[in-house]
């Protein structure tokens, strides 16, 4: 494994962002990003924003939600609204969702690893790397 991860490195795409603490009702909106705000699509499982314009139809949501281990991950979809109503994709890991979305905007890709390591630096995550 390399000393330096960088955004779109085949081993970044394994990394995932573990929470402290859940995302609740009581918490959700201190997990705002630009204009966006997680809302609970599913019982604990909470959505929001990480790219969405207009004009692109590409999409790509941040995903927070428990595993099988019991600790709340942050995670990425993809949206999808061809089949007339909105679906969200398969979760990926926090990584892997970063280097999609570098692939299409690699501005925006910045800005959201920026926004999960300012998570991370608040002592409210940790990064760890999966198998």
């Amino acid at each position: 494994m390399k000393d330096q991860l960088q955004l779109g490195d085949d081993e970044f795409g394994k990394m995932m962002l573990v929470l402290k603490q859940p995302v609740t009702q009581a918490n959700h909106k201190e997990f705002k990003f630009l204009d966006g705000e997680m809302q609970e699509i599913a019982p604990d499982i909470w959505a929001m924003p990480a790219y969405m314009q207009d004009d692109d139809d590409f999409t790509l949501f941040f995903l927070t939600t428990q595993i099988e281990s019991g600790e709340t991950v942050v995670a990425f979809s993809t949206g999808d609204a061809s089949h007339g109503d909105f679906r969200l994709s398969e979760p990926m890991v926090t990584g892997a969702g970063l280097n999609l979305l570098n692939g299409q905007q690699p501005d925006r890709a910045k800005r959201v690893l920026k926004f999960l390591n300012d998570i991370s630096r608040a002592d409210e995550g940790n990064w760890r790397m999966i198998d």
